[in-house]
């Protein structure tokens, strides 16, 4: 009997012990967990706050979250917006992307029924519409029989809902109705860039305007190549997707053939407008940021030449390099819409750099950064000659008023000035 109890005794005494190591285990794993469940939390946002996507270029910067970093294919992007485009409701809510999607009657009442056109092209018809609240806006209805205006459309909506830049042109809402796909903008009242260059109904682009203009598109590729994250290459720079708003500003528009740099760098067939496409990407079929720069070198030489580049513009720029260092004698491509009402080194600058841009070796193109870095310092360099210019002027002005106010103090003063200057002159005779 003593024995039994002896051994239920030592029987209760090991369900203690293995009782409170498990508890003890339970209670070490409990505060493991709680421990490890902020420092996931900083992770995470820590990995949100290392993706900048800069608001101008270079200095400012707004943090995107981790949804808007894409790294899928195209085929997987393209799967997942459809998907996220029937999912929707079809009134005017903010959809997944931040873009507002509006229906086909709001912009069947703001089209006039779809009858204030404004331009045509192989995409579709783009028409000016006024909202219920008032705003203007210009609406993209795609070509309802081409499967690749449907795939331009989901790459508009999915890259202009995180890309915002002031010189980028806004997307602000779409409409995927009917069978219908229709991309809002913000409208630009000036038209595009190739109206002003050969439209003979408009004044000519002044000089100093061409080089702002310049300057504005290279900021916004800069952003495309620089400030997004991941990198975007527009692909379709030209003067026709270059629009002005009633300041004169430019923009850079539709970005239907634009890519993220990381999803894929090889296209099977080659895509937008010869005359501007890069020597190096029709060969190879490879695009990169490089090749924006080349596209918007042709675009430099179309502001300085006001040529089309389908017109035999490469051409005209390898006569005129001939006879050229690269740097000077530029003059001879000017456009003659200026009738020589330009600054020659400036001009001689800007060609210089457009030279550089199309260069046949990709490594050789400056970078977009580079491109506004030089622009900038030509526009700063005008405005401080005007400054001197004018503060030579006002002095001048200065010194003809107190003249004038000695001129008319009385003539015995005058008399006696002219003396003192005769007294001068006769002893530096001496």
């Amino acid at each position: 009997m003593e024995k039994e109890s002896h051994g239920l005794i030592i029987g209760i005494s090991i369900g203690v012990v293995i009782g409170v190591l498990l508890a003890i285990t339970a209670f070490v794993c409990f505060r493991r967990y709680h421990r490890r469940r902020p420092q996931i939390g900083n992770s995470s946002s820590r990995r949100a706050a290392t993706v900048p996507i800069r608001a101008n270029g270079v200095d400012t910067c707004t943090v995107l979250s981790d949804s808007s970093i894409g790294t899928e294919s195209p085929k997987s992007i393209q799967n997942g917006m459809s998907l996220w485009l029937g999912s929707v409701r079809k009134s005017n809510v903010v959809s997944a992307s931040g873009i507002l999607e509006y229906s086909y009657k709001d912009l069947q009442r703001a089209t006039y029924n779809f009858t204030t056109l404004i331009g045509q092209g192989a995409y579709g018809s783009v028409y000016k519409a006024q909202m219920s609240t008032g705003e203007m806006v210009a609406v993209k209805v795609l070509a309802t029989d081409s499967k690749q205006g449907e795939k331009e459309f989901q790459t508009e909506v999915s890259l202009l809902g995180r890309l915002h830049h002031r010189n980028l042109v806004n997307l602000v809402g779409y409409c995927a109705e009917k069978g219908q796909h229709m991309l809002i903008y913000v409208y630009m009242s000036r038209g595009s860039l190739a109206s002003h260059l050969y439209d003979e109904k408009l004044e000519p682009l002044r000089w100093d305007l061409r080089v702002q203009i310049a300057l504005d598109v290279a900021r916004g590729l800069e952003y495309l190549h620089d400030g997004a994250v991941p990198s975007v290459v527009h692909r379709d720079i030209k003067s026709s997707n270059i629009l002005l708003d009633q300041s004169m500003r430019a923009r850079v528009a539709d970005f239907g053939l634009s890519r993220e740099e990381m999803v894929s760098k090889h296209a099977s067939n080659i895509r937008g407008t010869f005359g501007y496409l890069d020597p190096e990407y029709i060969s190879t079929r490879s695009f990169t940021k490089k090749s924006d720069v080349y596209s918007f070198g042709v675009l430099l030489f179309e502001l300085i030449a006001g040529k089309n580049p389908l017109q035999g513009l490469s051409e005209y720029i390898e006569l005129a390099a001939m006879t050229t260092d690269g740097k000077g004698g530029w003059e001879e491509i000017a456009d003659s819409r200026l009738d020589g009402k330009y600054d020659l080194q400036e001009l001689n600058e800007v060609s210089a750099l457009a030279y550089k841009c199309v260069n046949r070796a990709p490594k050789k193109r400056p970078s977009m950064r580079d491109s506004v870095q030089v622009l900038s310092r030509i526009i700063k360099s005008r405005h401080e000659r005007k400054r001197h210019t004018h503060s030579s002027s006002a002095t001048t002005e200065e010194v003809t008023i107190n003249v004038e106010q000695l001129d008319h103090r009385s003539p015995t003063s005058g008399h006696q000035r002219v003396e003192s200057i005769d007294s001068i002159a006769d002893s530096c005779e001496v």
